[in-house]
């Protein structure tokens, strides 16, 4: 069974209440995400509150706001807020994203989803992981639509995806006006034929896109790449 705690260098993720457990998903775009100069970050499904966490520590002085709709994960969410060094300049919203988007008022220099994705495959039997996992919650058309509105002129709006629904994502955020800035194609292993997952950042100015690639692990298992090290190694211990 996943350990109910996942121990990072300044916080702790308690995650025992959580459908969908820390993973290398959320530790990559939490680290890659562009936010040098945000000083209003949102998280969107939370989750454990690993994302708001991260870009806490990486954004001295920024306030904080995730949105997460299972009761479950935003009652622990808050638990892993409160014992962090950050608890003052982070809130994490019970609430659907659509109806957080539909009522803020507020725009945001930096927007980071780790998003539900699965479409065609069997839903679990576990309810809250289905909802954590599948699309039908969150789709991307109804995100994208959300971060138009709350997303602040220079601001980022940053996703961690399979390389389909990425595409998938980059049509729908060209048709509404958001253009790509940022694209690292990620592979998992060395000899990959071809990478599993792309990050993706997005911002209302049309300018050339920076594009390249990760490589997490080399030949075996947690022989990780110095890439990735160099990337995270400001949150594994």
């Amino acid at each position: 069974m996943p350990n109910s705690f996942f121990q990072f260098r300044q916080f702790r993720i308690v995650q025992d209440r959580c459908a969908m457990k820390v993973g290398t998903d959320g530790v990559l775009l939490g680290a890659w995400t562009p936010c040098s100069s945000a000083r209003h970050v949102l998280d969107v499904g939370t989750g454990t509150g690993l994302l708001a966490l991260m870009l806490a520590q990486r954004c001295p002085g920024a306030s904080v706001e995730a949105v997460e709709i299972d009761p479950d994960a935003a009652a622990q969410a808050a638990d892993n807020v409160r014992y962090s060094p950050w608890h003052d300049r982070i809130l994490v919203r019970c609430t659907s994203f659509q109806a957080f988007a539909a009522q803020s008022l507020a725009r945001f220099d930096t927007i980071v989803c780790n998003p539900p994705y699965f479409r065609s495959s069997l839903h679990s039997p576990d309810a809250r992981r289905t909802a954590a996992r599948h699309a039908d919650g969150l789709p991307l058309d109804q995100l994208v639509s959300g971060v138009v509105r709350l997303l602040s002129p220079d601001g980022a709006f940053s996703v961690v995806l399979p390389l389909p629904e990425g595409e998938s994502l980059l049509r729908l955020c060209l048709s509404a006006g958001l253009f790509l800035r940022r694209r690292t194609w990620v592979y998992p292993m060395r000899r990959s034929p071809q990478p599993k997952r792309v990050l993706l950042s997005f911002g209302f100015s049309d300018a050339p896109a920076r594009e390249d690639s990760l490589v997490i692990e080399e030949a075996d298992r947690h022989d990780y790449s110095d890439a990735y090290r160099r990337l995270t190694s400001a949150f594994y211990l």
